[in-house]
């Protein structure tokens, strides 16, 4: 007969003598396991926000997780080659890397394979993403994305259609308490082309960022001070921007920024920061980034951007990115659902019947197993009995 002892115990005992950090499970820095029950709230998470985003049209594509490096840097303008694990491919001898973000895998879908499909193209995704290093406030180097992307169109309808989308797929997810921060990330670069020239304009983006007036002036940009004070409440914020006259090209993006504001006031508050660029790198003209109460950091972003074809033509796009992770932490996604244990003997219909019902149900193997063993509410008595 064969042994009914546990695996583990012994082989466990043995690794803690050899004390090696691989042996004892331990991952590289940035990366970790996904336990229960967090493993299953992340699945719940991103079933539930992309149920939410079907109904909006959006065909689900499931991109590889390595491509040819070159593919990823080169399909949205504005990319940059950074962030990437790379690797070399042992058929082709090429440089692959891993995707950092599934946006530029969605846009070479539609560049190529879906090329002949009628505009606008709407897709979503979902999948993990890796990066170098780690971003804002956590220490991971991988995260599970998802989101939606329309291709054919830039158009203010466009991006409404995509930030309610978001909203709708956040709040699905159930976070309450939910904010949206707009930002213009290509402001800067169009006035510094019509309305105020410098000369070196990378230093004028630098201060911008660090929100540094000396150095603003110090590179000669005096004129984009007023665009550090514009940053806060969308309200008070346009009403600054639309007081330092930037020409009458701008106005037209300034009620855009404000058509925006008013739909995700809907579903909570909205500040504008019209040179906020961190993320932002291949957005156009109109970008924002989510978050929620109670959990850390930023919970996605999105905007317009463009994507290069392979003929060398260009197509502006609209999308958003979510992050499930922090929503995990902030410990949504989780189920209470009754947990009974059936003592050895039990009948196999009596399991399915309460599965059925809805209970989860943890059978004993054998004699000596226990409901306590087996982190369960109920047993199985003749009927559910609590523990």
């Amino acid at each position: 007969m064969p042994s009914r002892r546990r695996p583990g115990r012994e082989s466990a005992a043995i690794l803690n003598e050899r004390a090696d950090p691989i042996a004892l499970g331990l991952l590289p820095e940035g990366f970790r396991d996904r336990l229960p029950p967090r493993a299953g709230a992340a699945m719940r998470l991103t079933t539930e926000m992309l149920e939410a985003i079907r109904p909006h049209g959006y065909d689900r594509v499931s991109p590889p997780l390595v491509e040819f490096e070159d593919s990823l840097v080169s399909r949205l303008a504005g990319t940059q080659a950074q962030d990437l694990v790379r690797l070399i491919d042992p058929l082709s001898q090429r440089t692959l890397a891993l995707r950092p973000d599934i946006t530029a895998q969605v846009g070479r879908i539609a560049a190529t394979r879906m090329a002949h499909r009628p505009r606008p193209v709407r897709l979503a995704y979902a999948g993990p993403v890796l990066w170098v290093r780690s971003r804002q406030v956590s220490s991971a180097r991988e995260s599970m994305q998802l989101g939606a992307e329309l291709i054919g169109s830039d158009h203010l309808r466009a991006v409404e259609e995509v930030l309610m989308v978001a909203l709708e797929a956040l709040t699905a997810s159930g976070a309450s308490g939910i904010s949206v921060d707009l930002t213009l990330p290509s402001l800067v670069d169009e006035l510094a082309e019509t309305r105020w020239p410098v000369a070196d304009l990378a230093a004028v983006k630098a201060a911008l960022d660090g929100k540094d007036q000396a150095a603003l002036l110090a590179a000669d940009g005096g004129d984009y001070a007023f665009l550090i004070d514009a940053a806060g409440p969308v309200g008070r914020s346009l009403a600054r921007l639309r007081a330092a006259d930037m020409g009458a090209n701008f106005d037209a993006r300034l009620q855009a920024a404000e058509s925006l504001a008013d739909l995700a006031g809907r579903y909570g508050a909205v500040s504008l920061d019209p040179t906020e660029r961190l993320g932002f790198e291949y957005q156009s003209w109109a970008g924002f980034s989510l978050y929620a109460e109670g959990v850390a950091g930023e919970i996605g972003r999105g905007g317009t951007y463009t994507i290069r074809h392979p003929d060398g033509s260009e197509e502006p796009a609209v999308g958003f990115s979510l992050y499930v992770d922090p929503l995990v932490e902030a410990g949504l996604g989780s189920l209470d659902t009754p947990r009974i244990f059936l003592p050895l003997g039990t009948g196999s219909e009596v399991g399915s019947q309460l599965r059925a019902d809805g209970w989860v149900t943890v059978a004993a193997l054998f004699d000596e197993d226990t409901a306590e063993a087996n982190a369960c509410t109920h047993v199985w008595d003749g009927a559910p009995k609590a523990l």
